[in-house]
């Protein structure tokens, strides 16, 4: 089993977090302990990331902007408010239309011998 260290209370107005990068993607760790790592991922309009896996289970809560993200084959339209669930080893890949930004939570992938 993980062992989960209690971090002290953390909080933050993402909207102030915000930095578009002129293009690009601009990232930041904004909290990890032993389980989960919370990362904000600013990406300037136009910008592609290229298809790719993560061995760790991963959330997006999209906070602001517009986008596409391919998710093992389906294209899910990104927009303000959309929360998506990424299994572990789910092929993904995002294109921002405009200006986005989204808070990109990793967790460990448990399995029945966790």
């Amino acid at each position: 089993m993980t062992k989960i260290i209690t971090n002290p209370s953390f909080i933050t107005q993402l909207r102030e977090q915000i930095q578009y990068p002129s293009a690009g993607v601009f990232s930041k760790v904004l909290l990890k302990d032993n389980a989960c790592q919370y990362t904000l991922f600013c990406l300037a309009a136009n910008t592609d990331i290229s298809e790719h896996t993560s061995i760790w289970n991963a959330t997006i809560n999209v906070i602001e902007g517009r986008g596409i993200l391919s998710l093992s084959g389906e294209d899910i339209q990104l927009e303000h408010g959309i929360f998506v669930f990424m299994p572990a080893n789910a092929p993904h890949a995002l294109k921002a239309e405009e200006n986005l930004t989204f808070l990109l939570t990793l967790s460990e992938k448990f399995t029945d011998k966790n």
